[in-house]
């Protein structure tokens, strides 16, 4: 422990002593963790960002002009049995001068008074402005006598965590941040209704609304498994009717051919489809009965062929 902390611990314990021996009640004390603070305000982590994204352009430009200046070694040290001493001490010169300059620029943006340390010290001096603010008012109300930062020099041995009242902090910094944001009667009472609200029923309403939110991702996610389930359903049924139907569509055009092959080759030939052509016949030249009984039975297959076909189609399509 270093010798700073040793005399604030030895200056407390005296005044806590003082304060026993004077006072009837108990001395209270709390505290709070700056570091946990910053990490929970939305304001300060998105000024963060911003500065770790100015903190890389530096990083990269510095990493820039150290490898330029490599190369230049390099380039001097392969060409230095070639160039006069005039020359070599030029570009010696030259690399000094760069090399200087990246320690001017590293010194600008990193040293103790650099631009990082400054744009650091902005962006924690409105939290920390808040947080002075908030602990004054808390402090106020539960009358603590000493309130320290956990995240400081001054180092605790012993911290019950019923003192830490960082999280009453954070809440103060949220309902004040809330309160410039209220824009009608609305939203005005439901900031009372929030801010009359303790620390303990503020966490049992966070939880509350953490698993509130959890059961409704979880009824999303069974939701979208059995919409994807009925569309995958009804794309395959969709797609066994779209391949019944084709084949009934492809069935019904063959039969169509069939027939018009039928009517095509009965009026090429003169005669009915299937009889011998006259006076040709394996067994000799039917009888003019004989031929007219054929025509008829021949004309009746084709009706009954041509009924068969058309009942089929019915019942297909129905």
């Amino acid at each position: 422990m270093s010798m700073r902390n040793n005399v604030i611990l030895l200056s407390l314990t005296v005044l806590f002593t003082g304060f026993l021996a004077e006072a009837q009640r108990s001395i209270r004390i709390g505290y709070v963790d700056m570091n946990y603070i910053l990490e929970n305000v939305p304001e300060y982590q998105e000024a963060q960002v911003q500065l770790d994204k100015r903190v890389a352009g530096w990083k990269d430009e510095i990493e820039k002009k150290t490898k330029e200046i490599d190369l230049m070694k390099t380039a001097l040290d392969n060409e230095r049995v070639l160039l006069t001493q005039e020359l070599i001490k030029e570009r010696e010169d030259e690399i000094r001068f760069l090399q200087n300059e990246i320690l001017e620029y590293q010194q600008k943006r990193f040293g103790p008074q650099g631009d990082l340390i400054k744009q650091r010290s902005v962006l924690v001096e409105p939290i920390q402005d808040q947080v002075f603010n908030a602990v004054q008012e808390i402090s106020a109300n539960r009358q603590y006598d000493f309130v320290f930062d956990k995240s400081e020099e001054l180092v605790m041995l012993y911290a019950d965590k019923r003192n830490d009242i960082s999280d009453q902090v954070l809440l103060s910094i949220k309902r004040s941040s809330k309160r410039s944001q209220v824009n009608n009667k609305a939203d005005k009472a439901q900031l009372e209704r929030d801010e009359s609200l303790n620390l303990d029923e503020v966490r049992e309403r966070e939880a509350r609304e953490a698993e509130d939110a959890a059961k409704q991702s979880e009824r999303d996610r069974i939701v979208d498994e059995r919409r994807a389930l009925r569309d995958s359903i009804q794309a395959a049924k969709q797609k066994e009717f779209d391949d019944r139907r084709q084949q009934l569509l492809d069935e019904r055009q063959r039969k169509k051919d069939s027939i018009k092959n039928v009517r095509n080759g009965s009026k090429s030939s003169g005669n009915p489809p299937g009889l011998p052509e006259a006076g040709s016949s394996s067994e000799g030249v039917l009888t003019p009965e004989q031929r007219r009984k054929q025509i008829l039975e021949e004309r009746q297959r084709r009706k009954d062929s041509i009924l068969e076909s058309r009942k089929k189609i019915k019942d297909s399509i129905n």
